[in-house]
């Protein structure tokens, strides 16, 4: 069996669609959860609770990203805010080494922004100003290298 390189978690990037957004620095929540249904079979001799799979549940991934003039994100929520629904396709891509080459991605199906946390600001600090958004979507999907999906 070939050797399997663990890919490294610091460099990757988000895209909304086809726009590439920068200066992420986590991204959290990644997961999906699938019900486990019990129900018991009748006539068998097997007296315990069997399971299927029932409702999947994508969990809501939280975006961590330095302050920068750049307002998408910012526009996008106040969109959500004044009722316009606005679902877009959001991809977090994982990125080699050499900050090139697509190692793996993840796709947000039909996302959008359930929650905006603005900056800390410290005068007595020397942070960099993070905010973050957490996104919620219908569905998570996983493309290999430059897979769209």
């Amino acid at each position: 069996m070939p050797e399997q390189d663990i890919y490294r978690a610091y460099n990757f990037k988000l895209m909304i669609g086809s726009v590439e957004l920068g200066a992420f620095t986590e991204v959290s929540g990644l997961e999906v959860t699938i019900e486990a249904i019990g129900f018991r079979e009748g006539g068998a001799s097997w007296s315990g609770i069997r399971k299927l799979p029932g409702r999947v549940d994508v969990g809501s991934v939280t975006l961590k990203y330095g302050l920068t003039r750049n307002t998408q994100l910012w526009e996008w929520v106040m969109k959500l805010a004044e009722g316009k629904v606005d679902q877009r396709n959001v991809s977090i891509v994982l990125m080699g080494n050499d900050g090139t080459t697509v190692l793996t991605r993840w796709n947000l199906i039909n996302a959008w922004i359930t929650a905006w946390r603005g900056a800390q600001l410290d005068a007595m600090g020397q942070q960099a100003a993070i905010e973050e958004v957490t996104l919620v979507a219908e569905r998570l999907t996983r493309g290999k290298g430059g897979d769209e999906d």
